[in-house]
C-alpha cells in the first residue's frame, strides 16, 4: 500500500465504525454532512475546477428532490431507480442551462444562476404535481428490495436503524462521487476544465472546446446536486418549496471555499464546518450566555444566526488569507513540518 493511500484507508475505516461511537443526534448531523458534501462536490466541479460561478445550486437540489418525490412517492419505484433518476433529470436541466455560460462569465453568470432560484421558487410553489404546492410534499424512504430504510435491518447482534441506513448509503455514494471527481480531474475533460478556469482564450488557442467543457461541467454539477437533493428530501421525509432559497446556494459556496476549491476532500471538510457549526452551537447553547436556545429567550442571538455570522467571518478570512481553504492550510502545515524535519536531519548530520 502506498503512503498516499494510507490516510484514505484510515478515513474509510473510521467512517465505517463511527456510527457505533456517537449519539443519534450527531449521527443525524453526519448524515447531513455527507449529503451536503455530495452536492458540494458537484458545485466544486463547476466553480473550483472550471471557474464558472454559480449561485443557483439550490434549484438543482430541488429538482432532484422533487424527481425523487414523483418517482418514489407517487409511482412507488425502488430507490435504485429514483436516486440515479434524480441526478439524471437534474443533469438534463443543467445541460439546458449550460449554454447560458457560453456567453456569460463572472458576475453576469452568477446573476443568471440566481434567477434560477427565483424561477424554481415560482415553479415549485405553483405546480402542485411536482412539489405538492406551498403545503409541501412527503418523500419516500429508500427501499432496496427487502431492505426498507424506515425499519432498518439487523446483522447478527448489530441493529442498524434508519439513521444508520442513510449514513452508510450516503457514505457509499460520497465515496463513489469522490472517486469519480478525482478521476475526472486526471482525465482529458478534467484538464480541459482546468484550462478553461485558468483562461478561456488561452484554452481555446490550445485546442480546448470551451463550449463543450462548460456544458459538461454544468451537467456533472447538476447531476451530483440532484442526487444530493433526493437524499436530503428523503431523509427529511417532507419538504416545502421555500426551503430552496438563495441562502442554500450561498451555504454551498461557503462549503467549497472553506474546504478548498478544486480539491476532492475540500467539500467534505467544508460540509463538516457548515453543518457541524450550527449543531455544535445548539449543543453549547445552554453554556453560552449570548445564545438563545429552546425556551431560553434571554440570549442575544440564536445558534442559526450565530452560525450565519460565523460563515461570513470565516469566508472573508479564508478569501483574504488562505484562498485554498482548509486543504491549503494543511498543505502549509505539511510543508513546514517537512522543512523542519530536513533541518533537523541536516543538523544531526
Amino acid at each position: 500500500m502506498s503512503a498516499r493511500a494510507v490516510p484514505t484507508v484510515a478515513v474509510a475505516a473510521l467512517g465505517i465504525v463511527v456510527p457505533f461511537w456517537i449519539s443519534a443526534y450527531w449521527l443525524t448531523q453526519l448524515v447531513f454532512v455527507l449529503i451536503v458534501a455530495i452536492g458540494a462536490l458537484g458545485l466544486d466541479v463547476l466553480t473550483g475546477r472550471t471557474g464558472q460561478i454559480s449561485l443557483g445550486h439550490a434549484f438543482f437540489l430541488a429538482v432532484g428532490t422533487y424527481t425523487a418525490g414523483v418517482l418514489g412517492g407517487r409511482y412507488g419505484l425502488t430507490a435504485a431507480i429514483w436516486i440515479p433518476a434524480a441526478g439524471i433529470v437534474a443533469g438534463l436541466v443543467g445541460a439546458a442551462v449550460g449554454p447560458t455560460a457560453l456567453r456569460l462569465r463572472g458576475l453576469y453568470l452568477a446573476i443568471v444562476t440566481i434567477g434560477l432560484v427565483f424561477i424554481g421558487d415560482w415553479l415549485f410553489q405553483n405546480v402542485s404535481y411536482l412539489s405538492g404546492g406551498p403545503g409541501g410534499e412527503p418523500l419516500p424512504n429508500p427501499i432496496f428490495g427487502p431492505l426498507n430504510f424506515a425499519t432498518g435491518f439487523d446483522i447478527g447482534n448489530v441493529s442498524i436503524d434508519r439513521n444508520g441506513c442513510y449514513y452508510y448509503l450516503c457514505l457509499l455514494l460520497l465515496a463513489g462521487a469522490m472517486a469519480f471527481v478525482y478521476n475526472l480531474g486526471r482525465s482529458r475533460p478534467g484538464r480541459a476544465m482546468a484550462a478553461v478556469r485558468d483562461g478561456e482564450v488561452v484554452a481555446a488557442v490550445l485546442g480546448v472546446d470551451v463550449a463543450r467543457t462548460k456544458v459538461v461541467s454544468f451537467v456533472v454539477a447538476s447531476f451530483l446536486a440532484g442526487v444530493a437533493g433526493a437524499l436530503y428530501g428523503s431523509y427529511l421525509s417532507f419538504v416545502v418549496p421555500t426551503q430552496w432559497d438563495l441562502a442554500v446556494s450561498v451555504e454551498y459556496v461557503v462549503v467549497i471555499v472553506v474546504g478548498g476549491l478544486g480539491t476532492v476532500w475540500g467539500p467534505l471538510l467544508g460540509a463538516l464546518f457548515v453543518v457541524g457549526l450550527p449543531a455544535l452551537l445548539t449543543q453549547l447553547g445552554g453554556s453560552l450566555p449570548f445564545l438563545a436556545t429552546g425556551t431560553n429567550l434571554n440570549g442575544v442571538i440564536s445558534p442559526a444566526n450565530a452560525a450565519e455570522a460565523a460563515y461570513g467571518v470565516v469566508l472573508i478570512v479564508f478569501l483574504i488569507l488562505e484562498p485554498r481553504g482548509v486543504i491549503g492550510i494543511s498543505q502549509r502545515i505539511g510543508a513546514l513540518a517537512r522543512r523542519s524535519r530536513r533541518r533537523g536531519e541536516a543538523v544531526a548530520a
